[in-house]
C-alpha cells in the first residue's frame, strides 16, 4: 500500500452567508484508498466534495491534489472525474458517444478515444450496449456509464456524488459491490460522498465522519465502529440507543470518576433472553418487557423496556419466539459513557474482564 498523500485539506473555512458550512476541515488521503465522506444531512460533506472539485471556493485554506495546490485551478485542470447521483448524461448521445465526450473535449486522437471506450465499456460490462441511449438503458447502467465517463480522460481523483441514490435497493448493493471491485482494480483514489452508514462501511477503504461543518473522525469502518470518539460518533454509527443514565443498571452502578451517566447502548451489547435457563449470568441479569418484535432475515429484532427505559436488541431464529408483552431477562455486556466529551467503553462488572472485543 502506498503512502504517498493525494489528495490533502489544510484548515479550510467555507460559509454560505451565515451558515458556516465548512469549519476548520483538515485531513489527508493516501493515493489509491477509496473515500467515503459520512454525515447527516447539513453536515458539509457535498461542500467538501465540490471545494475539491473546484465548483466551490473555500474562504480559508488550502486544498492540495498530487502535491499541487489547487485553490486557484480551475475544475477542469485539475485532474478530477466527477459522478453526479443523477447520472447527468446526455440523453441524445449513445452509451459510447458519452463515454468519448471528455477525451473528444481534450481532443485526443480518434485512435485512441476508440481504445479507451472500447476498454471502459468492457470494464463496466457495458460492451454490447454501445450503441444505446441513456434512456434505453436501467438506472444502474446509467450509472455505470456515468463512471466509465468520468474515467475516461484517466483522472488522477475520481469523485461521487451519492452515486447509488437515484437507484433502487437491490441494483444499489450490487453497484456498491461493484464499484469497490472495480475502483481497487484501477487503483484510483476516489471519494464518495453518501448519508448511508451502511454504504460507507460496506464501500469505503477509510471513512471521514462530517458534522456541523466539522471533521469528528477518520478511520477504517472497524475503527469507528469499535471506537467512536465523540458522542456524535458513538450516536450516529451502528443502531443505537440513547440512555440518560446507565448507572440503573447491574454492573454499572459505579459510572464514571467523572460522574458522567450518559451514553449508549448498541444491539449486540444485549444478550436477551426468555428466562433464567436461557442467561450465562442470571443473577447479573435485568428484568424486562417485551415491547416490539421484528423480523430480520437471519434474526428477530427485539425491542425490550428496562427500567424504563426502551433498549434494542437481536435474538436468533433458532431460540423459542418472544412476543410483545412477554418477560423477559436481559444482560448489558457493555455501554458506551460520554465522560467529558469523549467516549469510553465500560464492560459490565459482572463479566470481570477487561475484554473490550465487539
Amino acid at each position: 500500500m502506498s503512502n504517498e498523500i493525494e489528495v490533502k485539506l489544510n484548515h479550510i473555512n467555507k460559509s454560505f452567508g451565515t451558515f458556516q458550512a465548512s469549519s476548520d476541515v483538515s485531513f489527508a488521503i493516501e493515493k489509491g484508498r477509496l473515500i467515503g465522506l459520512l454525515g447527516p444531512s447539513g453536515s458539509g460533506k457535498t461542500t467538501i466534495l465540490r471545494m475539491i472539485a473546484g465548483l466551490e471556493r473555500p474562504d480559508s485554506g488550502d486544498i492540495y491534489i498530487g502535491g499541487r495546490r489547487v485553490n486557484d485551478v480551475a475544475p477542469g485542470k485539475r485532474g478530477i472525474g466527477f459522478v453526479f447521483q443523477n447520472y447527468a448524461l446526455f440523453r441524445y448521445m449513445t452509451v459510447r458517444e458519452n463515454i468519448a465526450f471528455g477525451l473528444k473535449i481534450q481532443k485526443a486522437a480518434k485512435a485512441k478515444i476508440r481504445e479507451r471506450v472500447d476498454l471502459l465499456t468492457e470494464l463496466v460490462g457495458l460492451k454490447d450496449f454501445g450503441r444505446r441511449y441513456p434512456m434505453q438503458l436501467s438506472g444502474g447502467q446509467r450509472q455505470r456509464v456515468a463512471f466509465a465517463r468520468a474515467l475516461a480522460p484517466e483522472p488522477e481523483l475520481l469523485l461521487l456524488d451519492e452515486p447509488f441514490a437515484a437507484i433502487d435497493a437491490k441494483v444499489r448493493k450490487e453497484l456498491r459491490q461493484w464499484l469497490r471491485q472495480t475502483i481497487h482494480k484501477l487503483g484510483v483514489t476516489s471519494i464518495f460522498v453518501t448519508h448511508d452508514q451502511d454504504e460507507a462501511v460496506e464501500v469505503a477503504d477509510d471513512i471521514i465522519i462530517t458534522h456541523r461543518g466539522r471533521i469528528e473522525q477518520t478511520g477504517t469502518p472497524i475503527e469507528i465502529y469499535q471506537k467512536p470518539r465523540t458522542p456524535f460518533v458513538a450516536d450516529f454509527i451502528g443502531e443505537a440507543v440513547h440512555v440518560p443514565d446507565f448507572t440503573v443498571f447491574k454492573g454499572f452502578e459505579n459510572g464514571t470518576t467523572t460522574g458522567a451517566h450518559e451514553g449508549i447502548i448498541r444491539p449486540e451489547f444485549l444478550e436477551i433472553g426468555a428466562n433464567d435457563s436461557e442467561m450465562v449470568m442470571p443473577l447479573a441479569s435485568e428484568d424486562g418487557v417485551v415491547r416490539g418484535v421484528y423480523f430480520r432475515g437471519n434474526n428477530a429484532e427485539v425491542d425490550v423496556e428496562v427500567k424504563g427505559q426502551l433498549l434494542k436488541g437481536a435474538r436468533s431464529l433458532e431460540l423459542p419466539p418472544l412476543h410483545e408483552g412477554d418477560r423477559a431477562k436481559v444482560f448489558i455486556h457493555r455501554v458506551y459513557s460520554f465522560a467529558g466529551g469523549k467516549t469510553a467503553i465500560l464492560e459490565n462488572r459482572a463479566k470481570q474482564t477487561n475484554s473490550v472485543v465487539i
